[in-house]
């Protein structure tokens, strides 16, 4: 693609859909509108193979009306994957209501979205599902009681709103409420256990030896057990099980146990037993800002730093912690420092840009650099990270 064409690629956005388990189910799209969502879409499936990317997860794709998508964009999608949200008041017509069926017949899933969207409206299309804007006007309990599901609520804010979502009948949601209004692994953590883990995290920085990473490892028999199942998961191949921390430093190697390791850092289970939903979360950070540099030509090093930078970005929602207390118990490179604490010099334009949400504002990705094709690359090299590493914690 040329400059001037990535320069007109359009600004597509991912946002993970998650079960009441924190477990990730599906992947939202964010399309532009001003450029037609089904131009915007077909540009961007065309740019990279996107459902390998994100598989095995279903794509969430929303439209503004169902006559946006043509036979061509149509064969690009699998249809066993593909879910597309529509709003309640697109359907009302008959070739509408002609267009989802065929959808329907040939393996498309509908989730109904917003004002109308209930029942009879979704009986019009053959949809299974309901869609509503948690932050918005809510339905009623029995809009979507009525129908299989799963419900999908989306700008999920906070905990009090992910509650509220699931008692409506909601089971699939997606928002920044993993960011806020949680209970993570630091609000119940006790002071020993807290200053382990900012052990462990000073060893990494700094690049211990692995007789030194041993000792905490040994102290935190949860951290211990998830290393083992990693090492010892299909994602590795080992042919024989591993069965000491000797053994696991060794065979993975120490560019890929620090990595590794940063992340188990999140993943203790909850006190409810669910998954720690700030895992994936870490992970698409810490894989895009290393997509972003290893683009923009970054050496091994620098791309080890934005890893870390986008990992530890979270560890003061993850520890209950103010940032520069956590910055202040560890030895950790200068520019990572700066880029934590006040988001400046070249780490700090790129942590900007993968915290900005979905889609970052236009000028955002201009101050840093990067136009929308290598936008939506990095996005999808950090999804496909975070999506194995949810399946192999």
């Amino acid at each position: 693609m040329s400059a001037s064409e990535s320069n007109l690629f359009p600004l597509v956005g991912l946002q993970a859909v998650a079960n009441a388990h924190n477990e990730w189910v599906a992947v939202s799209f964010h399309l532009p509108q001003q450029a037609g969502p089904g131009n915007s879409l077909a540009t961007a499936l065309a740019a990279a193979d996107v459902f390998a990317h994100l598989a095995p997860l279903d794509c969430i794709i929303p439209l503004s009306d169902p006559h946006a998508v043509d036979e061509a964009l149509l064969g690009q999608l699998l249809p066993h994957r593909t879910i597309f949200r529509l709003p309640a008041a697109t359907v009302a017509d008959q070739q509408a209501q002609k267009i989802c069926q065929q959808w329907r017949d040939a393996g498309y899933r509908i989730v109904l979205d917003g004002p109308g969207a209930g029942p009879v409206t979704a009986a019009q299309v053959d949809a299974r599902a309901l869609g509503f804007d948690a932050a918005g006007e809510l339905p009623e309990l029995h809009q979507l009681i009525s129908l299989p599901g799963p419900h999908l609520a989306y700008n999920v804010a906070d905990g009090d709103s992910l509650a509220t979502a699931a008692a409506l009948g909601a089971s699939w949601f997606a928002g920044d409420y993993a960011l806020r209004g949680l209970r993570h692994h630091g609000d119940t953590e006790d002071g020993g256990s807290r200053r382990r883990l900012l052990a462990l995290l000073g060893l990494l920085a700094r690049d211990a030896d692995a007789q030194e990473l041993e000792v905490p490892l040994k102290q935190d028999p949860a951290l211990a057990y998830h290393l083992f199942k990693l090492v010892n998961s299909a994602a590795f191949g080992f042919m024989a099980p591993i069965t000491s921390f000797n053994q696991a430093i060794t065979l993975l190697g120490r560019r890929q146990l620090q990595r590794w390791l940063q992340l188990l850092l999140y993943a203790r289970q909850q006190d409810d037993g669910k998954v720690n939903a700030l895992l994936p979360l870490a992970a698409v950070r810490a894989a895009q800002m290393e997509s972003l540099s290893q683009l923009r030509g970054g050496d091994r090093a620098v791309q080890d730093l934005a890893f870390m930078t986008g990992v530890f970005s979270l560890l003061d929602v993850l520890l209950g912690m103010d940032m520069r207390d956590i910055i202040a118990s560890l030895n950790l490179d200068p520019a990572v420092n700066n880029a934590l604490l006040e988001r400046s010099g070249e780490l700090g334009t790129m942590l900007a840009l993968a915290e900005s949400g979905a889609t970052p504002a236009q000028e955002t990705l201009a101050g840093a650099g990067v136009d929308g094709e290598t936008w939506w690359r990095s996005l999808l090299q950090a999804y496909q990270w975070a999506i194995q590493v949810s399946r192999n914690i």
